[in-house]
């Protein structure tokens, strides 16, 4: 059978960065080459980022993308790498629009381009919106094996590329994506690869950005995948990695150029044929020959053992460290800050930091106010000295005052001036030192509005913003535990995860003076905010009528909060912002009958 070594390049790209990403193509290339690869591909629209959004509309941005693959196929010849097919995502733009496209380069040439064909158009993906689809597929012959391409939403769908391959006959399909993360995703993805691998009747190379990009957290996760469903290799998630993996595949000898038409039953015949044969798309199909010989036989890599799978809390980790690491550091921040206040909300934030950025990144501020209580003063300091970071004390008690009784503020015109004194400090700190404020409210509060618009909301980026209260304690107790395997401090301060939650704005006050317990309020949040269900369906499952409405009203009166919230990781299926979009000025409610 013949051999072909193929590697797969889980790369972080920067948006907007084509000169930079186009450098990092050239030198992973370069390390697989030097490892004997002869096909190396590298995920979706790594030349320009992922997602580009209206930079897509712009046409000097898909020029320098057609521009910088040329250059970059003249430059891997230079390199000594013209003799790997190199898979490289861009944008292009042709009469009918701007493309969502993969360049094969080989020889210092772009010998083929394929437009991905289904373009996504639901949750955080909005490219209908930017690109054409394509029709045009190209299949390359590589020391004598047929290899094809297809783009991240292309396996999705059915109905599409990945048929047509299978119809004419391919012997590797190399799949490039840029698919975000979002918790047991893994559930889906690997199954899928599995099934498109069968329906093309050849293995599945699929290799997937890593890294974060605003709300989007990418987790790798890259595979090749064989046509009996097994995982002949996998590189690990949230990290940069190369996958080099020798592959004995069958030569088809495949030379079909048109997708048979679907067989019409006689006339009286009984036979079914699927609505979806008759509705496939038309792909103008060519065949380019590269190398017609097969490799000689050589010694083939050892096989390296598959990553061990994360577990829910370790992978949601890592996702938040990614998402928030890389959007400090694209951003050209050199430290945060955001207020210790003693609770768990803040301490993880403050851990996810630590593992992020390095402690000596991380300066944390107490702000206590008059109903702060001793324990949380010192909650906040022990925080600070198990992580090592920078710690100060600035007292909002006279600030507070000067507005209560400027303003004669009582009530919640009283509380909620506490939290924006926090707020105007911090900003003030921020423009001082030129630190990045990081909100760390998280999903419960911010779904109810349980939050202060320019007070604790304020801020560049919301690490645990898309994480609900209970998760937030399971990753508490899980840091601590991981922590306590090797031998370390635990980073969290064990007061902060078993004392009530509260926001310390007037006397003795916790959470559920206002809101229903966490572990109730969060499964009816899930329903309501994640599964789109309404006050009838809720009801229906069991849970109480009052309840319902009580939340529902308290998550819908919220909106104008949540659109003035920082961005920050995605880890669920509905996130709050790109994932969920709802008006502002709405007089629909759920309510009983």
């Amino acid at each position: 059978m013949p051999q072909l070594r193929i590697a797969l390049a889980q790369v972080n790209a920067s948006v907007g960065d084509i000169a930079g990403n186009s450098s990092m193509v050239l030198d992973w290339t370069r390390e697989a080459v030097q490892q004997g690869a002869h096909l190396v591909a590298f995920p979706e629209t790594v030349l320009a980022g992922y997602p580009v959004e209206d930079l897509a509309l712009r046409k000097s941005f898909a020029a320098a993308n057609r521009a910088e693959v040329e250059s970059l196929a003249q430059r891997l010849q230079q390199a000594g790498c013209g003799d790997a097919l190199v898979v490289v995502g861009h944008l292009d733009r042709d009469d009918e629009g701007v493309r969502n496209s993969a360049s094969l380069l080989y020889d210092g040439r772009v010998v083929a381009t394929y437009d991905k064909h289904h373009l996504p158009n639901y949750g955080v993906f909005d490219e209908a919106r930017y690109f054409a689809p394509g029709f045009d597929l190209p299949i390359v012959r590589l020391h004598g094996l047929d290899v094809g391409v297809v783009i991240c939403e292309d396996i999705w769908q059915n109905g599409g590329p990945v048929s047509a391959l299978g119809e004419v006959g391919v012997d590797l399909v190399v799949c490039i994506n840029s698919s975000p993360y979002e918790r047991a995703k893994d559930d889906q993805r690997t199954p899928l690869v599995a099934g498109r691998a069968a329906e093309a009747g050849a293995p599945m190379a699929y290799v997937n950005m890593v890294g974060g990009q605003d709300e989007l957290v990418f987790d790798g996760d890259s595979m090749v995948v064989g046509t009996d469903g097994q995982v002949l290799a996998r590189a690990p998630q949230f990290t940069e990695h190369l996958l080099v993996l020798d592959m004995d595949l069958t030569a088809g000898g495949h030379t079909a150029t048109t997708v048979p038409e679907p067989e019409v039953p006689a006339e009286g015949g009984m036979q079914f044929v699927p609505a979806s044969r008759f509705l496939r798309p038309a792909f103008d199909i060519t065949r380019t020959v590269l190398q017609a010989d097969p490799l000689p036989g050589y010694e083939p890599l050892p096989a390296q053992p598959l990553p061990e799978p994360l577990s829910d809390e370790a992978e949601v980790w890592a996702a938040l460290v990614t998402g928030l690491r890389d959007y400090v550091q694209k951003n050209g921040f050199r430290s945060v800050t955001f207020g210790f206040s003693g609770g768990i909300d803040s301490a993880v934030c403050a851990a996810l930091c630590a593992d992020a950025i390095g402690a000596d990144s991380l300066y944390g501020v107490s702000m206590p106010s008059h109903y702060s209580s001793e324990h949380s003063r010192s909650d906040a300091a022990d925080l600070a000295r198990r992580l090592g970071c920078h710690f100060d004390v600035q007292p909002i008690g006279d600030m507070v005052d000067v507005f209560v009784s400027r303003l004669e503020l009582s009530g919640l015109a009283e509380e909620n001036v506490q939290a924006r004194c926090r707020g105007v400090t911090l900003m003030a700190l921020s423009n001082q030192h030129g630190h990045l404020v990081l909100a760390p409210g998280n999903k419960t509060e911010l779904a109810v509005g349980y939050s202060t618009i320019y007070g604790d909301a304020v801020g560049g980026f919301a690490p645990i913003k898309d994480v609900p209260k209970t998760l937030v304690w399971k990753l508490a107790q899980w840091r601590n535990a991981e922590a306590e395997k090797r031998g370390e401090v635990p980073p969290i301060p064990e007061n902060s995860i078993s004392k009530p939650p509260s926001a310390e704005l007037r006397p003795d006050q916790v959470d559920t003076d206002s809101l229903p317990p966490y572990e109730i309020l969060d499964v009816v949040l899930d329903g309501y905010v994640e599964g789109d269900r309404g006050y009838a369906d809720l009801v229906g499952e069991g849970f109480d009528a009052a309840l319902v409405e009580r939340i529902i009203q308290l998550v819908d009166r919220a909106e104008y909060k949540r659109r003035q919230y920082p961005p920050g990781t995605k880890i669920t299926l509905k996130a709050f912002g790109r994932d969920r979009r709802l008006p502002v000025t709405n007089r629909w409610r759920e309510v009983r009958p």
